[in-house]
C-alpha cells in the first residue's frame, strides 16, 4: 500500500502482510511453478523472441515480462534482466480494470448495480443535472463531465494527480453533455468509482482489506501493491502493481466469467457487460475490446486478435488479455 499526500492514512506493514497471508488457500489453482516456464513449442519461442526483440530505431519495446496461460497454466514466459515471476510491474491504467472487478463483487454481493445513480453526495441536489449519472456511465466514461483525458497536463484527468483528494476535485466538474450519450477516455471518472467503493465498504482500510479478501487472494495474486491518495482513495485510474502471474491471474477471472474454482464472484452478467462496446467506440466498461465495429477493433482482428477478445490496457503498452482463440482453447496473456 502506498499513500501520497501528508494527511494520507497509514496502515501498519504487518497488517498488510496479514491481508495478503490468507487463511484459506487460493480458489484459483496455481498456474505455474517457482521457475519460469521454457515454452516447448517453437511457434510460442519464435513468438517470444519477437516481443523482447528491439527495433533499430525507436519506438523500443522495452518490454519486461510475457506470460502466456493455456488452459489454466502457465506454458511460456520470459522476463527482461532483472525482473522474475515475483516482481511487481505498474498496471498503469490496467488498475481500471481491477476498479471493475471490484465493482463487480459489489455487484454480486448486492452492493451496487451498473443501473443505480452514482452515489455521490455532491451531485444530490434536485437540480443538479449530474444526479442522472448511473453508476454504467461512469465505468463507460459516458458521464457527460467535462473531464475529457488529453494528457496535454492541462486537462482534468491530469490536474487530478495534483489534488490531496483526487475524487474530489472530479466530482466538481460541471456537465457538457447528457449521460449515454457521448463517450471521451477519463481516468478521472474511474477515480470516482474508487471513491464509491471507498464508501461503500467504510473506508480507506476496508478497501484494502475487500480487494484482498474478495478479489486478490482468491485468485492467488501475491505481488500487488495499491496506491491511495491522501484522503484514502484508492487511486483506481492507475498505478496498481503486479507481478505479470498475478496480471494473468485477473485475465483468468474475466475468462472463466468471473467464477473462480466453484465460486461465482463477479455478477453472472458481469463480463460480457464489461467486455461490450460502449456506443460507436472500442472501449467496454473498464477493458478495451474488440467486440465491436470500431476501426481499432477490426483492425486489431484483421492483425490476429480474435474477435471476442477484451483487455486490460495501460499507457506503456501493458496488456492483460482474454479470449477464446478456438473452440476449448482458453489463452490469457
Amino acid at each position: 500500500m502506498l499513500v501520497h499526500g501528508a494527511a494520507a492514512p497509514y496502515l501498519p506493514k504487518n497488517d498488510i502482510e496479514a491481508l495478503r497471508a490468507s487463511k484459506s488457500p487460493p480458489l484459483l489453482p496455481d498456474i505455474a511453478g517457482p521457475a519460469p516456464v521454457e515454452p516447448t513449442d517453437p511457434a510460442l519461442t519464435t513468438a517470444l523472441d519477437h516481443a523482447f526483440e528491439e527495433p533499430a530505431e525507436p519506438p523500443y519495446r522495452r518490454t519486461k515480462a510475457v506470460v502466456i496461460v493455456h488452459d489454466g497454466k502457465v506454458i511460456a514466459e520470459r522476463y527482461a534482466t532483472g525482473i522474475g515471476v515475483d516482481t511487481p510491474l505498474i498496471g498503469f491504467s490496467m488498475t481500471k480494470s481491477v476498479i471493475n472487478a471490484l465493482l463487480g463483487i459489489m455487484t454480486q454481493q448486492g452492493l451496487t448495480s451498473p443501473s443505480l445513480p452514482a452515489p455521490v453526495a455532491e451531485w444530490r441536489a434536485a437540480s443538479d443535472p449530474r444526479r442522472e449519472i448511473e453508476m454504467e456511465h461512469l465505468m463507460r466514461m459516458t458521464t457527460g463531465l467535462a473531464l475529457d483525458e488529453t494528457n496535454s497536463g492541462f486537462d482534468p484527468s491530469s490536474q487530478m494527480y495534483l489534488h490531496d483528494d483526487m475524487a474530489g476535485f472530479a466530482v466538481n466538474a460541471p456537465m457538457i453533455a447528457q449521460p449515454g450519450k457521448r463517450w471521451a477516455y477519463s481516468s478521472a471518472t474511474t477515480q470516482i468509482l474508487a471513491r464509491i467503493i471507498r464508501d461503500a465498504v467504510g473506508g480507506p482500510e476496508q478497501t484494502l482489506a475487500f480487494a484482498w479478501r474478495e478479489l486478490f487472494n482468491p485468485l492467488g495474486m501475491r505481488h500487488v501493491t495499491l496506491e491511495f491518495d491522501a484522503r484514502g482513495t484508492l487511486q483506481g485510474s492507475a498505478n496498481m502493481l503486479a507481478s505479470a502471474r498475478d496480471w494473468a491471474k485477473l485475465a483468468l477471472l474475466y475468462l472463466d466469467d468471473g467464477v473462480v474454482g466453484d465460486k461465482r464472484i463477479l455478477h453472472e452478467d458481469w463480463v460480457s457487460f464489461s467486455a461490450a462496446a460502449t456506443l460507436d467506440t472500442d472501449y467496454g466498461a473498464g477493458f478495451w475490446t474488440n467486440r465491436s465495429e470500431h476501426p481499432n477493433a477490426r483492425g486489431r482482428v484483421r492483425a490476429g486478435m480474435p474477435r471476442d477478445s477484451f483487455f486490460a490496457s495501460g499507457t506503456l503498452g501493458e496488456r492483460a488479455k482474454a479470449s477464446v482463440t478456438f473452440p476449448g482453447a482458453k489463452v490469457a496473456a
